[in-house]
């Protein structure tokens, strides 16, 4: 069983990074569109206060997660951005407090949860690990969203092995959310780490392969880049395919970046 702690306390990291990126912002830059089409900077954050709510439910009170889930249910094309909506239209103080509250929250009921734990999500059910995987992939892409929308660069650490691991995992989920039958073998997966190492994943000797950096694998499976604008290599053609359709979050397909030079 793996141990969740070291996830649960890079989440913090990222968190917190994010945190100093917006916590000094005037007012009236809560409001700069970010490149999620009508998604302000504002909208990104109450979407990470939205769905870390969302997941304290989750690890704390199945029944009441239930209710969400059920909502997502009756409006699957809208309820995240109606969730986003509601929170961006607070008081930037208000909309800030509402995170740090909701995110510390988290953590705490991740780090109380007891070994083996499963919880209810939105697709598969999740365990303690990988609940903080999630949101930590979640915290990463937003960050990037409001990162770019502020002229700011955040450099890529080795955070990112945990997000590589989930885009990995969920490779059937994707072939399932787009109706289409996952490949029976294992893929091999090779990403370079920022650090120059490697991350490898699956047998060595699948004839399936994706390689490139980790940093545009994590873009890939966030739909945070188009896939032409990354230096990911797809070697036979179920691999190929998959690297057109890779989402490593829950919910319907995403519609993904256009390539850039191409409007959105």
């Amino acid at each position: 069983m793996a141990d969740p702690t070291p996830v649960i306390d890079d989440l913090r990291v990222e968190s917190d990074e994010l945190d100093r990126l917006v916590a000094e912002l005037e007012p009236e830059l809560w409001t700069l569109p970010t490149p999620a089409p009508r998604w302000t900077i504002a909208h990104q954050i109450a979407h990470l206060a939205w769905t870390d709510r969302s997941a304290l439910l989750a690890v704390t009170d199945a029944n009441a997660f239930q209710v969400l889930v059920d909502k997502a249910l009756a409006a699957p094309g809208t309820f995240v951005d109606e969730g986003a909506e509601e929170g961006a239209h607070l008081p930037p103080a208000e909309l800030l407090a509402r995170w740090r509250e909701g995110r510390t929250a988290l953590g705490r009921a991740l780090r109380e949860a007891p070994p083996g734990a499963r919880f209810p999500w939105y697709g598969p059910p999740m365990s303690t690990a990988s609940m903080a995987t999630a949101r930590l992939m979640e915290t990463w892409a937003h960050g990037l969203d409001v990162a770019e929308a502020l002229g700011k660069a955040r450099p890529p650490t080795d955070r990112l092995r945990h997000i590589a691991r989930l885009g990995v995992r969920t490779r059937d989920f994707a072939y399932g959310v787009h109706g289409l039958t996952p490949p029976a073998a294992e893929f091999r997966v090779e990403l370079t780490s920022p650090a120059g190492e490697t991350w490898a994943y699956g047998p060595e000797d699948a004839p399936q392969r994706v390689t490139g950096p980790a940093l545009d694998f994590c873009l890939l499976v966030t739909q945070r880049a188009h896939r032409a604008d990354l230096a990911l290599t797809a070697a036979g053609p179920d691999a190929d395919r998959w690297l057109d359709i890779a989402q490593a979050f829950a919910g319907p397909p995403g519609t993904g970046r256009t390539p850039k030079g191409e409007p959105a």
